[in-house]
């Protein structure tokens, strides 16, 4: 019995080696991709980033204090900006949108960081303030998304500067994306 399986498998690494011997001639072309609608599918990636223009660059800088010297970049899931005139010196703005994120994930996420995390209410759905601890300078606010996922913005400033309050902002910010995601 061992030696029918033995010599079975044997047979079918052959065959499994021998399909994988062909040789096609021509060039390979990219399979073009559809829509449902027949529309060509971008595969350009030109609007990879169209999600960090969700809150307008000189709004922003209005939040974060009155700031105009706001300078955006891009990592991953996370949109960035720099900036340099904030009240108390330099400090940075960060938004991410997780699409299979949950407000449940965040939190463990937070707590197993050991941030101060909060229940709050913006536009009428439960969010987070999270903090870190004995961290004054900076705070994040994260909410479902209008569609699917998490949305978050963290406002931080320069450690021990004079500058309005990181939490206020996070949720502004979270609050003009989820006006404009609708």
């Amino acid at each position: 019995m061992r030696a029918r399986a033995l010599a079975a498998a044997a047979l079918l690494l052959c065959l499994a080696l021998a399909g994988c011997g062909d040789t096609v001639e021509g060039t390979a072309q990219p399979r073009p991709e559809e829509k449902d609608s027949g529309e060509q599918v971008n595969t350009d990636f030109d609007k990879l980033m169209r999600e960090c223009e969700v809150v307008a660059v000189d709004k922003i800088g209005e939040i974060v204090g009155d700031a105009v010297l706001v300078v955006p970049s891009f990592s991953g899931a996370v949109c960035m900006w720099s900036i340099g005139d904030a009240p108390g010196g330099e400090a940075m703005a960060t938004l991410n949108w997780y699409e299979m994120g949950t407000l449940n994930n965040e939190k463990t996420t937070n707590d197993k960081l050991g941030y101060l995390t909060g229940d709050i209410t913006v536009q009428g759905r439960r969010a987070l303030q999270v903090r870190r601890p004995n961290d004054n300078d900076s705070c994040g606010v994260t909410a479902p998304a209008a569609d699917v996922g998490v949305i978050g913005w963290w406002i931080n400033y320069r450690p021990g500067s004079a500058h309005p309050d990181p939490c206020a902002g996070a949720q502004k910010l979270v609050e003009l994306t989820l006006d404009l995601a609708r």
